[in-house]
């Protein structure tokens, strides 16, 4: 059953329309929140008047910050420091502590952001509601917006009480050695770069449903993990957090905008305990836009050192991760600064990490957190030192691998395993890279223009260190597994079945998977950052050990026997060379269970290729062939990974061409708040993807799993960037590629 391509079974039921997603919740006599949004990226709120808005038919109340702090909400914590001791840390270089502002859910002082919620309106109806919300007055006194992090320096002050829009500027590497390698290098190469800001637009919008009764709140919200936001309402409520229960069934997409606790999810459940009655706040699309977590928007100064050979000799970078209002996290420029190197042999490299704050929505990790950044970075440096230097693009990549493990990179993190020139030459020969000449030919004569790119790959998966699963046989026949974590169309229901179906011998059918509920699974992490199946399995593993190690024992009394001479085979356990034997399923119940906490990090890799055509006459991009090759340690469904991998592809060349959010410079506006704006990627602007797997075991982990959610994305921005500067035969290309930048580019202009 492991490594076996089992098509997923959750989709009989979610095609048909039998799922339960946040909005399908109701609950008796519920009222409506909709939320008053700042229409300035920056201003002081100067006064605020409900009168209007509660003589709206319908209109129960309209609360603020006042009445938060009245009832003595606390900010929602906010943890941006990774503290995983595998990952860099960042510290600043002049030895003053991170700063980190408060997050207040309404805030009583200023407005940080355009789409900040200042107040919330309950009524009997959602449309009365949002009629409420348009008629509350806000006296606004417009302030000068900071949104370009690269400027911050000079920038007006987001929170003034901390003195600095820099919140992190740290020092990676080692200076020293990377200043002696350049001075003694043949070949530099440097690229200033901006990498675009994006956002998950999942295909289910926020939505919050809250309940209190009898001194406990109930929250139905989709989630990349109940126990965090169980944990996080319960203390911005100032409660313990067992008067919290979370609940999140299906989740409608995830990719890392969902892991974090919005204001709205503590708002309505505030809401409910003063009205007496159940509060439902459903986001629409643009609220979606303003206020769903951002991502990406790096600044980056890059340069790398070769010798005359072009071996590698060090990696130097600035790199300005542009975190938004509030300091939600630093991960992506933690783990972009750890990967920086890539997997590429580097003797030495120097990194500063800076997180730095704008009136703009706050960045979080997004699907591959911090890694497309800067491994676009690099592999665009490569193609660089490769063109102008006169070196072979694929030659070079490959006498510069990683090739003994395990590996400690410059900025000193540790890769278990893997066989990176193993997946090159793969993605190589699946792209039939050396036959690309001919295919050029052909689309010149039809006057189009061709190229091709490559980029290699690593991905750090860490995440929240703790997992729990639950293994019960029951009586009746079924196998019921509570985990910590939660799917958000990976394919839990099925890739987890597989592992017990094939560890208890039992039917596929036969288990069912127990999550999204905080009353049935107190404990564990969450999806994101690769940690389900890698952390789950782990735990799944320990837990069905000690399942038949009871079965062993209730056998041995059923069959009369010695408990060493009961062997345990395809679900049944048997007495050694007879045929007496008594099927698990009947001795039950049995139970399991398994509790860890291991930060150990996976480092899946992997190779890309991607072809383009060029329309010069429009300079619109069509994406002709792409090729993927993953690592992902061990497959245990085929099918589902190949699947993630397509999403992912979708995921990074979305980015590369198409998606972008973009504010004013001047205003702080939000220029692509709707789909009219913002373009997402569609099926048909894409080929069929070749995708293979490697299966390298990863020392790291009990089973050799690594993770393989996130490597589609990772190398793609690189990728097709790559393709389009060989096509065009320009240096650099600024993301997204539309075919506005093509253009200019192709005809030389400046945009």
């Amino acid at each position: 059953m492991i490594g076996q391509p089992v098509p997923r079974k959750e989709d009989e039921r979610l095609l048909r329309g039998a799922g339960c997603y946040a909005d399908d919740w109701s609950l008796p006599g519920q009222a409506y929140a909709c939320m008053v949004r700042s229409p300035h990226a920056h201003a002081r709120i100067r006064g605020l008047s409900a009168e209007a808005a509660l003589r709206v038919p319908g209109v129960l109340a309209v609360l603020t910050g006042r009445e938060a702090e009245a009832d003595g909400l606390q900010p929602i914590p906010v943890r941006p420091v990774t503290v995983n001791p595998h990952e860099v840390k960042l510290e600043n270089r002049d030895g003053s502590p991170i700063r980190i502002p408060s997050y207040r859910m309404l805030p009583t002082d200023k407005a940080r952001f355009v789409g900040e919620a200042v107040a919330m309106v309950l009524a009997e109806t959602a449309m009365a509601a949002k009629d409420g919300a348009e008629a509350v007055e806000v006296d606004y006194e417009p302030l000068a917006a900071n949104c370009v992090a690269a400027a911050a320096s000079e920038a007006p002050l987001v929170w003034e009480a901390l003195g600095s829009n820099v919140l992190v500027d740290a020092d990676v590497g080692d200076a020293g050695a990377a200043e002696a390698a350049f001075r003694r290098a043949a070949h530099v190469v440097r690229l200033q770069t901006t990498i675009n800001r994006v956002t998950g637009v999942p295909l289910e919008p926020r939505c919050a449903l809250a309940a209190f009764s009898e001194g406990r709140y109930t929250v139905h919200a989709p989630s990349g993990g109940v126990q965090r936001f169980r944990a996080d309402i319960a203390a911005a409520l100032g409660v313990p957090e067992a008067a919290v229960r979370f609940v999140a069934r299906d989740v409608g997409g995830g990719y890392g905008v969902r892991n974090y606790v919005s204001p709205e999810l503590v708002l309505v459940a505030w809401a409910a305990k003063r009205l007496g009655r159940p509060v439902k706040w459903r986001g629409e699309r643009h609220e979606c836009f303003l206020t769903d977590d951002h991502a990406r928007d790096l600044a980056v100064q890059a340069e790398l050192a070769l010798d005359a050979e072009g071996n590698f000799l060090a990696f130097r970078s600035a790199n300005t991760s542009n975190v938004g209002a509030h300091a939600v996290s630093f991960i992506p420029l933690t783990k972009g600064a750890g990967v920086s190197t890539s997997v590429y042999r580097l003797p030495c490299a120097a990194l500063r990490a800076r997180a730095v704050l704008t009136n703009t929505m706050s960045t979080s990790p997004y699907r591959a957190a911090g890694r497309p950044e800067v491994l676009f970075v690099i592999e665009r440096l490569i193609d660089l030192a490769a063109r102008r230097h006169g070196f072979d693009r694929t030659e070079l990549r490959r006498r510069n691998l990683v090739r003994s493990f395990p590996y400690r990179n410059p900025q000193g993190l540790v890769y278990d395993s893997g066989d990176y020139a193993a997946t090159q030459a793969r993605a190589l020969e699946l792209a039939e890279w050396s036959s690309f000449g001919e295919r050029r030919r052909l689309s010149r004569a039809k006057g189009r223009l061709r190229g091709i790119g490559m980029a290699n790959y690593i991905e750090l998966n860490t995440g929240a260190p703790r997992e729990r699963a639950e293994i019960t046989v029951r009586p009746e026949g079924g196998v019921d597994v509570v985990l910590g974590t939660i799917s958000s169309g990976q394919g839990h229901e099925t890739s987890f079945a597989q592992l017990i179906a094939e560890w208890l011998g039992v039917e596929l059918s036969r288990v069912r998977l127990l999550a999204g509920d905080t009353d049935v699974s107190p404990v564990g992490g969450g999806t994101h950052s690769g940690r389900s199946m890698r952390m789950g399995a782990a735990v799944m593993d320990i837990a069905c050990k000690q399942i038949i190690e009871q079965g062993r024992e209730r056998a041995a009394e059923r069959l009369e026997a010695a408990a060493g001479d009961i062997e345990f085979v395809r679900g049944r356990f048997r007495v050694k060379g007879t045929d007496r034997a008594i099927e698990l399923l009947r001795l039950a119940p049995l139970a399991g269970s398994h509790d860890s906490t291991d930060p150990l990090p996976s480092f899946p890799f992997g190779c890309a290729v991607c072809e383009v055509e060029v329309d010069p006459a429009t300079g619109a991009v069509e994406i002709v062939r792409y090729v993927s090759v993953d690592d992902v340690g061990r497959a245990v469904n085929p099918l589902i990974l190949h699947g993630q991998a397509h999403g992912g592809i979708v995921a990074g060349v979305g980015q590369a061409l198409w998606e972008r959010i973009a504010y004013n410079p001047e205003t702080g506006q939000l220029e692509s708040a709707s789909f009219m704006d913002y373009a997402m990627p569609r099926a048909d602007q894409f080929p069929w993807f070749t995708t293979d797997l490697s299966e390298v075991p990863a020392a790291s982990h009990p089973l050799g799993l690594r993770g393989g959610g996130e490597g589609g994305t990772t190398p793609a921005l690189a990728t097709v960037a790559n393709a389009i500067c060989d096509a065009l035969d320009v240096e650099h290309i600024e993301l997204p590629a539309t075919p506005e930048r093509v253009w200019r580019a192709l005809h030389k202009e400046k945009p």
